[in-house]
């Protein structure tokens, strides 16, 4: 698992702000896209259950929950990692994702990483039967699109 898709973007607020809102306000942000759904009814309303071990969940329009992953790294305004998981996954099939918040003067870029796609096979419901390099291109557009929703939300919310 040495594939990953590595996006930043800067974003006009403090790096603790940034976490909040990453975390807090997930479902006021996320933007979802059709070709990455998480559940084949949807992306539904995400949220994290914060900590350590905690869980980052979706709960659909059915009231089914998914969890879609486990927090492996919790530090407020600086990194958060986690497993990611789409209902599709066998069992042992996951990726990664770990969020950095790194200030740069009066903004923090935030860089998304997400490994493991190389791990699921390219015939695999998720991946579309992509090859390894579109299918990246594609998820970093996804994940560029969502942190510029992101971005949006802080500015808004103020």
């Amino acid at each position: 698992m040495n594939a990953a898709v590595i996006v930043s973007l800067r974003i006009a607020a403090s790096p603790q702000a940034c976490f909040d809102a990453f975390v807090e306000d997930i479902s006021l942000w996320w933007k979802p896209n059709g070709l990455f759904q998480l559940t084949p009814r949807g992306d539904g309303e995400l949220r994290f259950e914060p900590g350590e071990n905690g869980r980052l969940v979706t709960t659909l329009s059915n009231g089914h929950t998914f969890e879609i992953g486990r927090i492996t790294h919790w530090a407020p305004g600086e990194r958060l990692a986690f497993t990611w998981r789409q209902a599709t996954f066998t069992p042992e099939q996951q990726t990664h994702v770990e969020v950095r918040f790194e200030s740069v003067g009066d903004e923090t870029r935030v860089t998304v990483e997400h490994r493991g796609w190389d791990a699921i096979p390219q015939e695999h419901l998720a991946r579309h039967g992509f090859p390894l390099g579109p299918f990246q291109m594609r998820q970093a557009e996804h994940w560029r699109a969502l942190l510029a929703a992101l971005a949006e939300h802080l500015v808004a919310s103020r």
